[in-house]
């Protein structure tokens, strides 16, 4: 595996284990970073898989482009893209004052992430940290 998609897995794997940490916090817990986090995770995750198939990509957070360019490769992906339109807007817009997330909206986030992780790692193999 090129090692630069093994570092993008790595960090998708902290994202993910942040948004469970926070997720399951018994006292005051932060379900904005939970909805980040998740959505950072199925970011770097599909990165990852556009860096292993030489696949160039911009900047970007929007997940429903990073799964426009790996689905030609990865076609049954395209069953996220419902949950990926929810998660877009928590990498910058309930970041800042004016939006807030619930814990209904954190735990679907942080589902969309795992289900997106185990289809991942189905495919690529290992399974993070």
């Amino acid at each position: 595996m090129n090692p630069l998609t093994v570092e993008w897995i790595e960090k998708a794997s902290a994202d993910l284990a942040t948004a469970g940490r926070e997720m399951r916090a018994r006292s005051d817990p932060n379900y904005d970073a939970v909805c980040f986090h998740a959505q950072q995770c199925v970011e770097k995750l599909l990165k990852a898989a556009l860096t292993e198939c030489g696949r160039d990509f911009s900047r970007t957070h929007d997940l429903n482009h990073l799964l426009d360019l790996i689905i030609a490769v990865n076609p049954l992906w395209d069953v996220f893209r419902p949950g990926f339109q929810e998660l877009v807007a928590y990498a910058v817009e309930y970041r800042y004052p004016g939006e807030n997330s619930d814990k209904e909206m954190a735990r679907t986030a942080l589902n969309t992430a795992k289900a997106f992780g185990g289809e991942f790692f189905n495919q690529y193999g290992g399974g993070g940290r």
